[in-house]
Parts: structure tokens; sequence; C-alpha cells
């Protein structure tokens, strides 16, 4: 059973009172045996738990036939083969399977997914509420909204520090661009969502497999809201109820990856990316690191095969035309350290810890090659106390909160947190690198909007030149008198904010 404050740091959003040490951890896997193919338990004499795996392929679609044989012979049982990117998803029984299907020819790596045997989920206590709004606070923002604005925009404080409000004077973004929330899923039946909302362009992926059952990129009764209330940031409708979002324009698809506990595995990640990449998917937004390592390392069989996998998904989605944008994570690490202690991995059995070195282990798909990686800043502009940073790891910064005690918002906004959707119709507040995340997705989207023809790499660029450069400054949170990390880098490109704050207007000026 995860325990939901841990399944908080996964998802990269924090809980209302911001929790702000989420720091988890690292436990090497066990070594495997370089047992032959042919010295393999079959099928038929396995006796392990059942666990999954991703098998990565080098060479064509004969190589593959030709592992897809091999995978029978080692005892393993194909749940989905995505041929475009060589990746094989597999469950299997043999303990001895990974390594011997790494001895198969045209098998570049192979790993197990998860370290805890896969079983029927029958807890579904981890929804996570955030904190919610009261009529009275309804009430009273929507007696402070001006016109054009939607009842709770006032409490919006994160859409007028990236100049959204005025970007919205100018467009609401176009309705031919899709945003993808590869996530916990998204309640589409929530008012502010169902007007922008694709149900062509969603499927839950939780199993390694598209399921396009309708309605199956929705969490069930229970599970987290986080997906939600990221699409809510994106893209709430600017339709006179509830919360607007930066690009409130835009289609909307839920892309469904997280188990019912709320274990985001690989098999279900790379099944998000390829489903976005073959979906019209424009821009794809991602607020949680792959488990159940927080680090996956190169120097780990099972790890490095992870790492390989979701990279070659991303890679596909990006080539097929989609801007793949991540959370940087909530514990406050400095991304570009030579060293970092991860105390809680694997988070899905028995943790253990050890420090590792960020340029050889990766939080993914954050870190991975040409990802967008967002960093969180509060109501002052500032770096959000429980940000992870980087210099050279982060690329922009954009609002994920902070608490109202460190960098309070201005009136009539009240809460230092992001104001957004939840589940069944209502609206809450979140803070987390989740919740910065979307905001640069969004402002992607409108960029995409402005710039219909750009391929990806144009519009990352076009992203990080009209962002707003943030210097480093002397950074005390707390006003102890005593720096709490230390921000590398110039004005035009540091760890904290990387190429600066995104700016919404600057992405709809032609």
């Amino acid at each position: 059973m995860a325990h939901l404050g841990s399944r908080r740091a996964r998802v990269l959003a924090l809980p209302a009172g911001l929790a702000l040490t989420a720091s988890l951890g690292f436990l090497p896997a066990g070594g495997a045996s370089a047992a032959e193919l042919s010295d393999a338990p079959t099928a038929a004499t396995a006796s392990g738990p059942e666990l999954s795996y991703v098998v990565n392929v080098g060479g064509g679609r004969w190589t593959a036939d030709a592992v897809r044989a091999s995978i029978a012979e080692a005892g393993g049982d194909i749940v989905q083969s995505y041929d475009q990117i060589g990746v094989i998803v597999v469950h299997s029984k043999n303990p001895g399977f990974a390594a011997a299907i790494r001895k198969a020819p045209g098998v570049i790596s192979a790993g197990a997914t998860r370290t805890a045997p896969m079983a029927v989920q029958t807890d579904d206590s981890i929804g996570e509420g955030g904190q919610a709004l009261t009529e009275a606070e309804m009430k009273a923002a929507a007696a402070t909204a001006t016109a054009g604005q939607d009842p709770l925009e006032p409490l919006q404080w994160d859409l007028p520090a990236i100049k959204a409000d005025k970007a919205h004077e100018k467009t609401l973004g176009s309705s031919k661009v899709t945003v993808g929330i590869i996530d916990t899923g998204v309640d589409d039946t929530h008012p502010d969502l169902a007007p922008n909302f694709d149900p062509a362009a969603s499927a839950s992926c939780v199993g390694g497999k598209p399921d396009t059952t309708f309605g199956a990129w929705r969490p069930k009764p229970g599970e987290s809201d986080h997906g939600t209330h990221v699409a809510g940031t994106i893209g709430a409708a600017k339709n006179g109820i509830g919360v607007t979002g930066v690009a409130p324009g835009v289609k909307l698809a839920g892309i469904k990856v997280s188990t019912p506990d709320g274990y985001f595995y690989t098999e279900a990640v790379v099944c998000g990316f390829v489903w976005a990449a073959e979906h019209g998917i424009d821009v794809t937004n991602n607020s949680y690191y792959t488990d159940p390592w927080m680090f996956a390392c190169k120097n780990d069989e099972d790890q490095k095969a992870l790492i390989e996998a979701v990279t070659r998904a991303t890679r596909y989605a990006e080539k097929k035309g989609a801007v793949n944008v991540a959370a940087a994570g909530n514990s406050a690490f400095d991304l570009a350290a030579d060293s970092i202690h991860d105390g809680g991995s694997p988070n899905d059995s028995t943790a253990g810890g050890r420090d590792i070195d960020p340029k050889e282990c990766f939080d993914y798909p954050a870190m991975l090659p040409g990802v967008v990686t967002v960093s969180a800043t509060g109501a002052l502009n500032m770096k959000s106390s429980y940000s992870n940073y980087g210099l050279g790891v982060v690329d922009v910064a954009a609002p994920g909160g902070d608490s109202t005690k460190y960098q309070p918002p201005q009136a009539p906004a009240n809460n230092g947190l992001i104001l957004s959707t939840t589940v069944n119709g209502g609206y809450n507040y979140k803070a987390g690198t989740s919740m910065a995340s979307p905001h640069v997705a969004g402002v992607l989207a409108l960029l995409k909007s402005s710039h219909p023809n750009a391929a990806p790499a144009a519009l990352k660029a076009l992203l990080a030149a009209q962002a707003t450069a943030t210097p480093c400054a002397p950074y005390d949170y707390n006003g102890d008198g005593k720096a709490d990390a230390v921000c590398e880098g110039g004005k035009q490109k540091n760890g904290f904010y990387g190429a600066g704050i995104v700016d919404a207007l600057a992405a709809v000026r032609k």
C-alpha cells in the first residue's frame, strides 16, 4: 500500500500544508545472473511472482519478431509491442526472465518495471483532496471579478504572474491545438473542462496498453484528482464558470498512466507517450516521476532499460510533433550537484538509500534529453521553497505556489497555492512543480496556436527566448538569515529559473 504523502511526492504536487521535505530514495536492484536463454526456466516451470518488464529491441521489424519468439521461450507473455520505438511490454513469472532475455539476439536492454509483484489493487483510499474552496470564498471572489473575468479568476494570482490575463485579450488559443495530460486521469465531466475535452484523443494506459473504453481516462472514485487539477491550469474554459486556464481555447486530452494506488510505472508512461504521438497531441504535460525509482541509474541493468524505454517514447512523441514538458520535482534538490541522497527508492517495496550521481541517474522524464524541465515559483516570483533546481537542468520556471507565509499574493488573492479544478465539479488549491509544469504546457499551447507550423524545436526556442529573464538573488525564503539554496548562473540562464519565468503574452504576439 502506498502512503499518501509519498504518492503526492511522486506526482510532484504538495498538499495544502506544504510538506517541504519530500525527499525519497534509492535501493539498488539485486544483481542479475548471466544465465543463457536455454538455462532459464520456461513459462511452464516458472514459480516466481508476476512482474512487468520492458524489452528494448535493436534493428527492424524482423528483429522484433525474433525477440518475440525469445520472449515466449523465456517464459514471458507479451502485453503490447511498440514496434514504432522497439519497446515490448512483457509480463512474466519467471524469476530469471530479465537475465535470460538480455542474452537473446536483438535485445539491447531489458528490465523489470517494478520491484513488487503485480496484484489487483483493493485500496482506493488515496484520493488527494487539496485545500477546497468554501462557498463563502467563492462568493467573495465572484464579487471582485471584473468584466471578462471568470468568477474565481481574482484568486488566480498565477495568471497575471505570467501575463496570461493579458494574453487572453488577444487570443484564448486555438481549438486545433491539443494538450495531452499524462497523469492520474482527468474528470472531463467538470463544467470547466468539458467544453475543451477531446475523448477521441484520450485513453487509459495504466496496464501498458491503450484502453479506449469511453471514460477510461477518468480517475475512479477515491483516486487522485491530480490530473484534473493539472488540466484546469492548462485549459479550463473561459466560460463564466469557476477558473480560467492559461490556454482556455485549446483542446485537452486525458492520458491516464497511474495505477489505483498512484504508481506511474514505465510501461504505462511509454504507452502514454506513444499514444500522444499517434493522436495529434501538440504538447504533453508530465507532472510526475516514473516509479519505483526517484532516480534511475544507467549502471543498473533493470533501471537503464527503463530509462531507455521512456527516452525512446519521448523522442518518438517529439518526432511526431509534440513538445514534452515535465516537472522538476519537489525535494529542493540541486539536480546539477555532484551527488544527491535518494533515500526512499524503490517506493513500491522495501526502500533503502544511497548517494547517486545525477549525471548518471535520472529523474525521468524530467531529466531526459529534449524534455522541457520546469521549476516552480511562488507569488513573489521567487523559486518555491520545495522546488528542485539545477544549472543546465531547469529550462524555464512557472508558478507552482508556495506557503503563503513565504510568498503571499496580492489581494484579492489570499492563498499562495495554485487554484484549479478538482473532481466532481469542484475547485481546490495545490502546490508543487506539478502545478508549475502545466503553466508551461499552456504557454506552449498558445505558442503553437500563434505558430501552427512551428516544429517542437522552434517552439522550445521561442519559449526560452520569450521568457522573462530572472536573475539569481540571495535566497532565504524563511527569513532566518541563512541561505536556503545556492543559485548558479547569470541572468539569462541559471539553476533556479533556467531561461526565466514563462511569458504567455509574448507567446501570442506574432
